[in-house]
Parts: structure tokens; sequence; C-alpha cells
């Protein structure tokens, strides 16, 4: 479980294919206090720690399920994915609820400069089945997108924006997102909860 607040966007030191599966090496400020099992969101994508090395770096295996419904297998050397090691209890939740299962990806289709912060619009597409079953956002609502912990505005059926303060712009690889950017994106679990209580 996380919150959708990132501890620091980290560089891909290296990402390989293996079998069907995509292994990541992550350089990162942490890495030396990760241990083998561990369950750490990259970009939102809640991975298992497989490997740790003296150099500061750690590696994850991405699996095809994993690949298929998120931006992970875009990654290469000397990009930026987010980091957040997962929740602990003892802790305030800061962001929202996030399991770190992606349901999809979006795409950024505009960039606005406004008063020093910057917008950003994604556009996503999801059937109406799953919109039934909650997979939207909703005004004033939470998204997690790439990882991030966000107040939805301007939402519509396939497309909502997010506004980004700078120091997210700043501390998370928002920083490297442009239009045309694919992202992952993590809907409300609340909503699809509810969703699922309501009659058919």
């Amino acid at each position: 479980m996380f919150s959708g607040i990132v501890e620091e966007p980290a560089t891909v030191v290296a990402a390989n294919i293996d079998g069907g599966n995509l292994r990541l090496r992550v350089k990162c400020s942490f890495a030396n206090e990760l241990h083998l099992d561990q369950s750490v969101a990259h970009n939102g994508v809640c991975l298992t720690v497989v490997d740790v090395h003296p150099d500061s770096t750690y590696e994850v295996v991405a699996i095809q399920e994993t690949l298929d419904r998120s931006n992970l297998g875009l990654l290469k050397a000397g990009d930026l994915v987010n980091l957040e090691r997962s929740m602990m209890l003892n802790g305030r939740l800061d962001g929202h609820i996030v399991q770190g299962h992606v349901d999809t990806t979006a795409v950024c289709d505009d960039i606005q400069e406004l008063d020093g912060s910057r917008y950003f619009r994604f556009r996503y597409s999801i059937s109406d089945e799953m919109r039934r079953r909650g997979y939207l956002t909703v005004e004033k609502g939470s998204v997690t997108v790439n990882g991030v912990s966000l107040t939805v505005c301007d939402s519509t059926a396939d497309s909502f924006r997010v506004a980004i303060i700078p120091y997210t712009l700043e501390h998370t690889n928002f920083s490297r997102i442009e239009v045309g950017t694919r992202v992952n994106l993590e809907f409300d679990i609340l909503g699809k909860y509810i969703a699922a209580m309501m009659p058919a």
C-alpha cells in the first residue's frame, strides 16, 4: 500500500528484457536501505526488489501483464522513474490510498503555464464497462499519475487535468513530461468499491 507521495525521481541504470519480463536496475539514495522482497512503487507500479547492489542500485522485474498495463516497457537507461516505498502504518496519509496496481496509461496532450504552476492534461481510453466499474476520474477527486497522488480538475469522460506546483515538478519525473509522453494511471480505489456496490 502506498500514498502517492513520491520519495524521489531515480535514474534507470539498465532496462533489460529477460524472457517475457523486463529487469530494471535503478539507482537511488535509499537503495542500501532496501532488502529482498520489499515492495517499491515505480511510476506507481508496485514491484518487488529482487537484488540489491553495493553501488546504490537495486533490481526489480516487471512481468508481461505489468508491461501491458503500464509505461514501464518504455523505460530505458537514463530515464527518471518516480519511487515510493510502501506506507508505514504509524505515519500520516498525506496523499490518498494507492495500491500500486496501474489500471491503464494515458497520454499528455496539453501543458499550460499559469502563475507559477503548470497544468497537464491527460487523455485515456477506457471501455464503458470499465467506466461503470469505477475506472474514471471525478472533479476534485484523486488520481495517481506515474505514482504521484494528485487532485483532478476539468474531468471529462476520457481526460482530466492536474495542477503541478514547482516542488512536485522538481522532485518527480513530471519535469520530463511533455506533450506525447505516456504515463501510468491508477484510479481511486474508493470509487471502484462504490461502483461495485451499486445495483446493476
